[in-house]
Parts: C-alpha cells; structure tokens; sequence
C-alpha cells in the first residue's frame, strides 16, 4: 500500500512556509510563522538580567515558553494557566535547548532572552515551527541590541531550523501535518544547525519498531527538509523590516 498524502505532497515536500516578521509592536524580534496550516507567533523580549545560577559569570541566558490557544485545534481545550501540562513544559524546554545552541551566550552579557511561541492554529509540527520561527525571532532581537549599542556585535554563531518526519505504512515521509502525525508509525523531530549537525533527536515507534536502516533514511529526510526551511529563513531575513 502506498500512502497518499492528503495535500498532494511528495513525500520528501515540506508544507509551504511563510515568515510575516515584525507581526507585533513591541517585542524586538517577532514573527508570525505559516507552516501549512499551521501558525505559531514567536517572539523574542529581552530582560535584564540572569538566573541566579548564572549571576556574577558575565554571560547571557535564553529561555522559551509555549503555549496553544484554546481555539487552535477543532475542538475547545482547556486555557492552561495556574499550571502547565507535561507536554507544555517538554515542549518549551526543547525550544529553549534548540536556541540556546544558536548562541554564544558568553558574547551576550548579563542578560536573558525570552522566547515565546504561541500556537495560534494547530495542523501538528507546532514545536518545531515554534523552533524555526523562534530563530528568526531571536535574530531580529539580537540585531535591535546591535542597533542600539548594547552589543558591538552579534552572539549568534549558528542558524537553527527544525522539522518532522515519521513512517507511514513503512514510508518515509517529510514534514507530518495532523492527519499523518497520528496516524504515523514512527514520528521524529529533528532540530539540526546550518552545517546538518544535530542539535536534539526526538523519536518514537508509536505503532513498531524500525531499523537503522529506516532510521538513516529519515534523517537524510530530516536533513533536505532542514535545508529548505534554512534557505526560508535566509530569505525573510534578507528582507528589511
């Protein structure tokens, strides 16, 4: 059986992705990423300061959170407020781990940046939107402290993109959207920098197991798709504001 996408995709095809920067007004760095279906506004804020384990070293930190609207998906899920759910904080763990490794936070001074990625609709690969688009973010941040004078130049010393993949039927397939994702027997999320080294592997044999060999194909898959979404991000940030 083949499977047939249901958006008339290849299989090796990423969604079309779409970076609107500049989206909101205040933040330094902010950017409203279309990924298919999905959305998710990232921004980035920057804050005085370091976590008190970092205090006195002279060096920067950077941390993220993620939320989802309660109307992002089709149907109501509960505003999480007074406390966050296990995936919340998974999810915005692995954006803060992704991002950090954009930096050379000794470069950065006793300062934090703040990432936040709000899922605005949800057609799944929502972290690792958040983590494609938080770079673009960061970026527009970092370069408003460059402008300002705070900074003599940029700590950012890598570019960062993510991206899925998953078998389905033993098919290697790029970019799941939510009709894929679940029903996926394998799903991955790759987060990788702009040489292809790998910043964080998140996989899962949700049905069975797979080989090696299937685990390689999917990871040169991960790898095409990546260097897609770099060149995307090389292009909105090639655009002034």
């Amino acid at each position: 059986m083949v499977w047939e996408r249901c958006d008339g995709r290849h299989y090796n095809q990423i969604r079309a992705i779409r970076f609107e920067r500049g989206f909101t007004r205040f933040a330094p760095g902010s950017v409203l990423v279309h990924l298919g279906d999905t959305q998710v506004l990232c921004t980035a804020s920057i804050q005085a300061g370091v976590p008190r384990f970092l205090e006195g070293k002279g060096q920067g930190w950077l941390t993220a959170e993620y939320r989802m609207l309660p109307s992002a998906t089709w149907q109501r899920h509960e505003r999480e407020t007074w406390k966050i759910s296990g995936r919340t904080q998974e999810i915005q763990r692995l954006i803060g781990r992704s991002l950090r490794a954009a930096l050379d936070l000794s470069m950065l001074g006793e300062r934090t940046l703040v990432i936040d990625a709000d899922v605005l609709q949800a057609d799944a690969g929502t972290r690792t939107t958040a983590i494609t688009g938080g770079y673009v973010a960061l970026h527009d941040a970092v370069h408003h402290l460059i402008k300002l004078g705070e900074l003599e130049q940029s700590p950012i010393c890598q570019q960062i993109a993510a991206v899925s993949v998953g078998l389905l039927d033993s098919q290697a397939m790029l970019d799941l959207n939510y009709a894929e994702d679940v029903a996926a027997d394998v799903d991955f999320n790759v987060v990788m920098n702009d040489t292809f080294e790998i910043i964080e592997l998140q996989g899962t044999a949700e049905i069975k197991s797979f080989s090696r060999c299937q685990l390689n194909h999917l990871l040169d898959l991960a790898e095409q798709g990546i260097q897609t979404l770099l060149t995307a991000q090389k292009m909105a940030l090639d655009n002034s504001l």
